[in-house]
């Protein structure tokens, strides 16, 4: 029997060699040039091995352990022109059939791990650790006697095997571990999550991925990534107490980085002649027909503003990197600040069904590592330190939908800006030093400070967001909940009519149509986005184009005039902000220039959400309520409340009595009010305080 075994065996390693030698001859003889430094596997495309032998393939599935034995036995036997031995070479077998290749908890790990279990698992890395040694063989030194006993070790991290008795002496130790005598191999923990696109804002099904050697050290959390490998089970259990269950997880054998185009979202031609229909207009007017696409029940001009900006925001303009190597991010950023039921929840879940990659989070509670990235120490991964990708870096290339931003805690809006900013989040911490893309667009809601807008104070006081994040948004929109009896009437009647339409199609009482009123549904507008995603980099046609986005740019700087004591209306970002949007209006229409009217829609976004979150009390536009989150009439008021109490309190080591400074400040135009408000302001921030009582106060 074991010479009939034996004889199989050598059949298969022949089949592995003919197998090589009509298919993977050069790549062999590459393998062998650079190996072991710089090369150390060879890559076998499934696909190769089924046109060579079917039966040996679908093999390959169902014992990968053996049948990779018989592989790298014909790779180690091969004949090769030069004296180099490839003995500790890999064969990586890789690209299985669509149907062997699964999102993580998209197969059955026991149907898997009984029948076949070699298969591709794709997803997003959520975490990864550093990569560290594994002893692959330990060489036991007996104390007593010196004798090495070898003692190769199974793999996994609680299960490390030391000798019963020393075969020199053969008593029981005491044994110390030889390292120079032992070998060690690279290897890494992974997590992989089910994309966010798939999950659509959930959490979704994980698994952990073992690699090791020169699988290590290729994959950063936020990469999608495709692992091809053996699963295997592995059993639950903590404080030696055992369990009857078993969690799976994939030994990697093979990693492949994808790439970031939503290769995923097949668009067939068919697809492709519907995208450029309703560019053509039969569909009706192009932007029309996306805003009646998108939170139909939502209507009216503001909302109009609003999902226009969003389909822009969803395709995003042109990242290029300049000469000097700077990169100007083609991403840009929307918030809305609303009261409560103006439909900021129902504007964010669109553009999470719509984005064809996106990840929903909620500013209420988020960390930094839940919102960019972090190095964290868990029970994962036996508590060792790791890297965890948050909701910018695993949105990359896509969208992420913030809600309630204005629970954001103030440390972790910092490490937002910087994302938003450069499109990348470092990591510094625990001896972990990395850089992690997330050329994210973040689509942000919140309410104002005191949950709905107050018309008596300045707008820049009701957002509980910091300057330097607030900068960052292209468009801001303000949504106010106001009282108007034709539009309480028609919302009152939708939200009836729904619900009623629908018991009664239940009832079968309802009709066969399609109650959903969208003139374009969700599937066809998220491909219609990557799509247009894909297409080339829209430019200028001519430099006279380029001068009317420029000119256009210039006019806003002038709308306040050139006086020195005016604010600013606007600063150089908002130029860098038509830009995109502009590109993107190109890219909607599926064209390669930017023309007229592209130029037209992104002056007047800008301009539209200027007025709605950039005027000042005086009626200008003033960068500073986005740039600083104050206008210049509040500094300039800020800085009389100062100079006044600093002039009274001249000389004096006690406060200066409220009433004497109201009374010089009524004298400048600055009412009772308003100087109680920025003396209030002014203790809050530490630079005046309450010497005594609450009747006077004194600056710092």
């Amino acid at each position: 029997m074991s010479a009939a075994k034996d004889a199989a065996n050598a059949e298969l390693v022949e089949d592995f060699q003919e197998f090589f030698r009509g298919y993977y001859d050069e790549e062999i003889r590459t393998l062998a040039q650079h190996y072991p430094n710089e090369q150390r596997s060879l890559e076998v495309d499934w696909e190769d091995l089924f046109r060579f032998d079917p039966d040996l393939a679908d093999d390959y599935l169902a014992q990968p352990e053996q049948f990779q034995r018989y592989a790298e036995e014909a790779l180690r036997m091969y004949d090769l022109p030069i004296d180099v031995s490839l003995g500790q070479a890999h064969v990586r077998v890789y690209n299985l059939n669509e149907t062997d290749s699964y999102y993580p908890g998209w197969f059955s790990p026991t149907k898997r791990h009984s029948k076949e279990p070699y298969l591709t698992i794709e997803g997003q890395v959520e975490k990864a650790t550093d990569v560290d040694p594994k002893i692959e063989e330990a060489a036991f030194e007996c104390q007593l006697c010196g004798t090495l006993n070898r003692v190769p070790q199974s793999g996994t991290a609680d299960d490390f095997q030391e000798p019963h008795e020393c075969s020199g002496c053969e008593r029981q130790g005491p044994f110390h571990i030889n390292f120079d005598q032992s070998e060690f191999v690279d290897a890494q923990l992974l997590r992989l999550a089910e994309p966010p696109e798939v999950v659509r804002g959930g959490e979704g099904t994980k698994i952990d991925i073992t690699l090791e050697d020169d699988l290590t050290d290729q994959a950063e959390p936020g990469d999608r990534v495709d692992v091809t490998g053996r699963l295997r089970l592995k059993q639950d259990g903590s404080n030696n107490k055992k369990s009857n269950r078993f969690k799976p997880y994939l030994e990697g054998h093979h990693i492949d980085i994808s790439d970031t185009n939503f290769e995923d979202l097949e668009i067939t031609e068919e697809d492709k002649q519907q995208i450029e229909a309703i560019v053509n207009g039969e569909y009706g007017p192009l932007f029309e027909a996306i805003l009646g696409s998108i939170a139909p029940d939502l209507t009216g001009e503001k909302y109009d503003l609003i999902k226009e900006g969003l389909f822009l925001m969803l395709i995003g303009g042109a990242t290029v990197e300049l000469d000097n190597g700077r990169e100007v991010r083609g991403v840009f950023h929307m918030l809305l600040i609303g009261d409560a039921s103006t439909g900021k929840s129902t504007l964010l879940r669109e553009a999470n069904l719509i984005a064809p990659r996106s990840v929903f989070a909620n500013g209420k509670g988020a960390t930094e590592a839940g919102m960019t990235a972090t190095a964290k120490q868990d029970d994962w991964a036996d508590g060792e330190w790791t890297l965890d990708a948050g909701a910018l870096v695993q949105a990359n290339n896509g969208l992420a939908s913030i809600d309630e931003i204005d629970k954001v805690r103030e440390d972790v809006q910092d490490s937002m800006h910087g994302a938003m900013a450069d499109m990348k989040v470092d990591v510094n911490k625990a001896g972990i030093n990395s850089t992690l893309p997330a050329e994210t667009s973040v689509f942000a809601g919140g309410n104002p400070k005191h949950d709905r807008w107050d018309n008596y104070v300045a707008d820049s006081e009701q957002i509980d967001l910091s300057e330097t994040l607030l900068s960052r948004f292209a468009l801001i929109f303000k949504l106010q909940d106001i009282p108007d009896e034709e539009t309480d009437r028609e919302k009152a009647e939708h939200v009836l009519e729904t619900k009623e339409s629908a018991k009664a199609k239940r009832a079968g009482e309802g009709t066969d149509t399609d109650d959903d009123d969208r003139v374009i549904d969700h599937g066809l507008l998220r491909k219609y986005v990557a799509y247009a995603r894909q297409l080339p980099d829209p430019r200028f046609r001519t430099e006279e184009d380029r001068n009317k986005l420029r000119d256009a740019y210039v006019r806003m700087r002038a709308v306040n005039g050139y006086d020195e004591d005016a604010p600013v209306p606007i600063t150089l970002r908002k130029l860098q902000d038509m830009h995109r949007l502009a590109e993107a209006s190109a890219r909607a229409r599926l064209s390669q220039w930017i023309e007229e009217e592209d130029i037209q829609r992104a002056k007047r976004l800008v301009g539209e959400s200027l007025q709605d979150y950039g005027m000042n009390e005086d009626g200008e536009f003033d960068a500073d309520i986005v740039e600083a989150n104050t206008s210049k009439p509040q500094r300039d008021r800020v800085k009389n409340v100062e100079a006044v109490i600093r002039e009274l309190q001249a000389g004096k080591t006690g406060g200066v009595p409220y009433e004497d400074i109201f009374e010089e400040l009524e004298e400048v135009g600055i009412s009772k009010e308003k100087a109680k408000h920025e003396i209030e302001k002014l203790k809050q921030k530490g630079d005046a305080y309450e010497p005594k009582t609450n009747k006077e106060v004194r600056v710092t």
